[in-house]
């Protein structure tokens, strides 16, 4: 994956801080399990799988075809901020409180971020207690009839990635990454409840070559969220690099889920224009992904970039919003460029960090105030 509202940030790093620096302080509350809205959960109806609607221009269920408008939060970490693996075996009632309030916010989908570093104890080992966590959560999500964006590799926590793994070359390192998404795809595969799998959060293809072990970009208070994919362009195309990566991870998860859509969360600057890139056009990237996200923060300065922006990610192919949130813009305005944004993105994901907008409202502080914005235009906005 900078003062919150200084704030008009001027490049992704000082953006993906905003949102960083004014998580509330914890009030963890225990014994939600308890809670009327959870325990209702079991009376969800069966869910239908999520699949690529059949004009292509969108998604729906099946089997019974009725049109699906991805709707919802990233669930990246706590008020802290912690992330989830830190805090999901100890603190389950939170988990489970949260995914009700998600549902009863009016979401359909929880985009989850799952770190290497707590599913792989090596080259050739998935942690097994990781596995059964994540298992746990796809139950809860069926439970209370939420779709997950699984999303991974992520190393979001830059000193805890294991030095064997920085080591490797980008050949291996594929593979480590292979083996991760063998694994998470053989628990998602049975279950309705998996929206898809985003390959990796923000991937980048250098061009030229970068110093030995740096894989992350970025230290945005404690969190980096790019990730380069290789170290070393060595000449080549860099979308080709790209390419070539996402078919690898595509067949890992093919090989126990044939079924579930597969995607990976871009920034805005991978269409292919003058200024930074990432390699990964997305008209170049686009064959072997079920459909295309972006992580656009609306800047209501510069309305017509943003659409540009969303038309170089209108392709042929499903487009949704991955992360979206109350940075360079007021509420009125993002309400606004939601229903603008209709004309090429059919889903939108943006952020819930476990607090209701009446917990939120008990503070003064500008932070909290935006985020039951947020939750606000959220709440109304949806569109149908």
């Amino acid at each position: 994956m900078a003062p919150l509202l200084a704030g008009h940030a001027r490049t992704w790093a000082k953006r993906r801080m905003l949102m960083l620096r004014y998580l509330l302080a914890p009030a963890i509350l225990m014994a939600l399990a308890l809670c009327p809205c959870v325990r209702a959960s079991a009376a969800q109806p069966r869910m239908e799988f999520v699949e690529v609607a059949k004009d292509g221009k969108g998604f729906a269920l099946a089997p019974s075809g009725k049109k699906f408008t991805p709707w919802g939060f990233n669930y990246d970490h706590d008020r802290r901020p912690r992330l989830l693996e830190e805090y999901w075996e100890a603190e389950w009632p939170t988990v489970a409180e949260d995914f009700a309030e998600m549902r009863d916010l009016g979401a359909n989908v929880v985009r989850i971020h799952l770190q290497l570093v707590k599913f792989m104890d090596g080259p050739d080992k998935p942690n097994a207690k990781s596995l059964e966590m994540l298992r746990r959560l796809i139950t809860l999500a069926e439970q209370t009839g939420l779709y997950l964006d699984i999303t991974g590799l992520a190393c979001y926590r830059k000193k805890e990635a294991p030095a064997w793994y920085d080591a490797l070359g980008e050949s291996e390192r594929w593979d480590v990454q292979a083996r991760f998404w063998e694994a998470v795809a053989a628990c998602g595969a049975g279950s309705p409840a998996v929206f898809c799998y985003d390959l990796m959060n923000e991937p980048v293809v250098p061009g030229g070559r970068r110093a030995a072990g740096e894989w992350v970009a970025g230290d945005l208070a404690g969190f980096s969220y790019v990730q380069f994919i290789t170290l070393d362009q060595a000449g080549r195309p860099r979308p080709e690099i790209a390419r070539q990566w996402i078919a690898r991870l595509k067949a890992a998860i093919r090989k126990h889920d044939p079924r579930h859509l597969i995607t990976v969360g871009l920034v805005p600057w991978s269409v292919d224009r003058p200024g930074l890139t990432s390699g990964f056009v997305p008209r170049e990237v686009a064959g072997d992904l079920d459909f295309l996200c972006v992580h656009l923060y609306p800047n209501e300065k510069k309305p017509e970039e943003d659409l540009e922006t969303l038309k170089g990610f209108s392709v042929g192919k499903p487009l949704v919003i991955e992360e979206i949130f109350l940075m360079n813009c007021g509420a009125d305005y993002l309400r606004k460029f939601i229903g603008e944004s209709r004309q090429y993105a059919c889903g939108w994901i943006g952020f819930y960090w476990g607090q209701t907008p009446a917990e939120l409202r008990q503070s003064r502080d500008i932070g909290p105030a935006l985020t039951a914005a947020w939750l606000e235009v959220f709440r109304t906005a949806r569109p149908e």
